[in-house]
């Protein structure tokens, strides 16, 4: 495990891991961690931010009655990116939900095993 990963892993302890280190299930879940430690990185915020924010959407999915098996944790953290990089200014809540709609729509129009691309049509309302 590299020294970021190792240094999340302290901070943020709910991270599912192995021996080894942060464990995935899904391809998007190593990207929404890598995306979170390059921010990290650079300064956008701090590991104890991060673990606060965190627990402020592991929270409030919970009282939305989400069931806290474990299954859905990157999707709290996914949630956790999104609202860190609104609050700091890096994008707005509102090009968030372009971007989704544009990839549910991309991924509608994409036959299952081949890669999704985003193309300008997927933008249109």
């Amino acid at each position: 495990m590299d020294n970021a990963a190792a240094r999340a892993a302290r901070t943020v302890p709910s991270i599912p891991r192995d021996a080894e280190g942060p464990v995935f299930r899904e391809p998007w879940e190593a990207q929404a961690f890598a995306m979170a430690l390059a921010l990290h990185e650079r300064g956008l915020f701090t590991w104890n931010e991060w673990a606060a924010t965190l627990s402020v959407e592991i929270k409030r999915a919970q009282a939305a009655g989400d069931p806290d098996t474990g299954e859905t944790y990157y999707r709290h953290w996914l949630a956790t990116l999104e609202r860190l990089i609104a609050e700091k200014g890096v994008t707005t809540s509102e090009t968030l939900h372009r971007y989704r709609d544009a990839w549910d729509h991309a991924a509608d129009r994409t036959p299952h095993g081949t890669p999704i691309e985003l193309r300008p049509e997927d933008f249109a309302s």
